[in-house]
């Protein structure tokens, strides 16, 4: 019996002695990134160029704060512009119809292919085209001669087309008309994303296009809408700068230049500018992090597994109260 023990003792292999993996290369890395940051912050204190001072005190004045209000109005509008019209080109290029879709493919392919600041200035100089835009009967005077009335008018009514065309709503329309270009792909993306057998189920309980669309299509593609769609409002907000060489005064990038032209400190304005975007980006981040997470609902591991476990308990409670029954 000893002998047989004293064999199981010496055959029993010796316990392992791990050792933990080293890396160097990181520890280099947080040297070389630790050194970085060091002179980063040497320089934002040091460096006169910044003029601390004078950039707090400028960059929160009611007129920057008035061009923060107005860039926000900005890009709230042109991204109503761009999702709403970019549903409806959406829907246009996934249509049967071929002029439906030769038509959203044109679309696309102009404002895709035209940048947003060409579009700006040229929609800040549409009044060189009309003067004044009027609504009424088409070819009014040529249809008096017809009739030998002299001066025959048949306008409802009219406007300047410079007072409408102001540089916000020159501004509004060139991101909001470009946006809708790339929010169209990005829907039809999504669209395209839910599975037809979703289609096929609504149509035989006797849902019409319109229904499936807004209740089963939307709804399930919004997962993958939603996050490209908060690239690019981030996008948006900082492509509102582009509206200052329109010129749209009430901006936030405009005002800011302005007081470093007059007060000769570029430098100081523009490093403000950089802080207020960084503001309002970090802001619309967080957004887009709630709303990913409210359309993620019931689709990551976690919310599929708590799905399960409700599954099992309803399952494993109507089979006892059927025994129960019984």
């Amino acid at each position: 019996m000893s002998v047989d023990t004293d064999k199981s003792a010496r055959a029993r292999p010796e316990p392992i002695q791990a050792v933990p993996v080293r890396h160097p290369g990181r520890w280099v890395a947080v040297a070389v990134i630790g050194v970085l940051v060091a002179m980063f912050v040497h320089l934002l204190v040091t460096n006169q160029a910044f003029n601390w001072s004078f950039m707090i005190d400028n960059m929160f004045r009611p007129p920057i704060v008035a061009g923060v209000r107005g860039s926000i109005a900005l890009l709230v509008t042109s991204m109503l512009i761009g999702i709403v019209l970019g549903v409806v080109i959406a829907i246009m290029r996934l249509s049967e119809n071929p002029v439906l879709r030769g038509v959203s493919w044109a679309y696309t392919w102009f404002f895709r292919a035209v940048p947003r600041l060409v579009l700006a200035i040229l929609f800040g100089n549409l009044g060189i085209l009309w003067a004044r835009i009027e609504f009424g009967l088409p070819f009014d005077r040529q249809i008096g001669a017809l009739f030998g009335i002299q001066d025959f008018e048949a306008r409802l009514f009219g406007f300047s087309a410079v007072d409408i065309l102001t540089g916000f709503v020159a501004g509004m329309l060139a991101l909001g008309l470009s946006e809708a270009a790339y929010m169209a792909e990005i829907i039809r993306a999504g669209i395209q994303s839910v599975d037809e057998g979703q289609t096929e189920a609504a149509q035989a309980l006797g849902m019409n296009r319109g229904q499936i669309l807004r209740r089963i299509v939307l709804p399930q593609a919004m997962r993958v809408i939603v996050p490209p769609t908060g690239n690019e409002t981030i996008a948006m907000l900082k492509d509102t700068s582009l509206v200052a060489f329109v010129p749209v005064s009430a901006e936030l990038f405009f005002q800011l230049r302005a007081v470093g032209s007059r007060t000769f400190q570029v430098f100081p304005m523009l490093v403000a500018a950089t802080i207020w975007y960084l503001l309002l980006t970090s802001v619309l981040l967080a957004g887009q992090h709630y709303l990913e997470r409210h359309f993620a609902k019931g689709t990551s591991r976690a919310g599929q597994a708590k799905a399960r476990l409700r599954g099992m308990a309803v399952g494993g409670g109507g089979a006892t109260g059927g025994g129960g029954g019984v």
